[in-house]
């Protein structure tokens, strides 16, 4: 577009078109300064931050904004607040526990379905074997010694299901790897609801999974990492393809309209 002549009176003006501009809420800019603050061990883990008159008096915001900041933080998991004499808004660091509910969610929210549980576990579980052998303590074999027997147990279907977690989420811890405990904390348990079933775990089930945990647990305890992969590799795979073999007969298919 052509510029507007000038005139005796004025200077020569250029058309000018903005586009709409989002700005950010004062709240949102609090949080984030804050956030980056705290993943940065600015504020080391179980500190209290400053009390939120301090914070409004700092920040020149008002109360409600400060208030709002730390509540994004919350629902995050940064900060944990307490209330009484000694309370107030305290550091805290995301752990596995963090990275399980953010996974569980993801699951949820997509109503992601049992095979793609499976595929999951199937490609990442037998490197947390593998790490776990390489890795484990003392402590990370009791764990697992644990799960076992409580798995040779003749409990309840849900006994059962739960030593089975057990034992899965204590491999992973023996990794030490966070990241890979938190995923299999979430995976886990979304298989676990998805197994409640009392027609797939029969006898032969228990029995061929406390045979497969022992061997991977054997590799595990003589730090043999070759083993322990393949073995679970093995593990996995068997249990997935039971797994879908009972989804697949029990899944009702709806005819067509006529």
């Amino acid at each position: 577009m052509a510029a507007q002549p000038s005139s005796e009176t004025g200077p020569r003006r250029h058309p000018v078109q903005l586009a709409p501009m989002q700005v950010p809420k004062a709240s949102d800019v609090l949080a984030d300064d804050l956030r980056e603050r705290i993943l940065r061990g600015e504020f080391p883990e179980g500190t209290a931050l400053p009390p939120e008159r301090e914070l409004v008096n700092q920040t020149k915001m008002s109360r409600t904004t400060v208030r709002e900041a730390l509540r994004i933080l919350e629902v995050q998991g940064l900060v944990r607040v307490k209330t009484g004499r000694s309370g107030g808004a305290f550091v805290y660091k995301p752990g596995k526990d963090t990275v399980a509910d953010s996974v569980n969610l993801l699951i949820r929210g997509r109503q992601i379905r049992i095979p793609a549980l499976l595929e999951t576990r199937e490609a990442i579980e037998p490197y947390c074997a593998q790490l776990a052998a390489r890795n484990r303590t003392d402590q990370d074999l009791e764990r697992l010694d644990q799960a076992n027997t409580d798995i040779a147990a003749d409990g309840t279907l849900a006994d059962f299901l739960q030593a089975n977690v057990d034992w899965h989420i204590a491999v992973a811890t023996a990794s030490h790897n966070e990241l890979l405990t938190g995923i299999m904390l979430a995976l886990s348990r979304s298989i676990y609801d998805a197994t409640d079933n009392q027609g797939f775990v029969d006898n032969a089930v228990r029995q061929t999974t406390l045979r497969a945990h022992r061997t991977v647990t054997k590799a595990v305890r003589d730090q043999d990492p070759d083993a322990a992969s393949r073995r679970m590799s093995r593990h996995v795979h068997t249990y997935a393809e039971a797994v879908l073999e009972v989804e697949a007969r029990t899944t009702v298919t709806v005819p067509e309209p006529d």
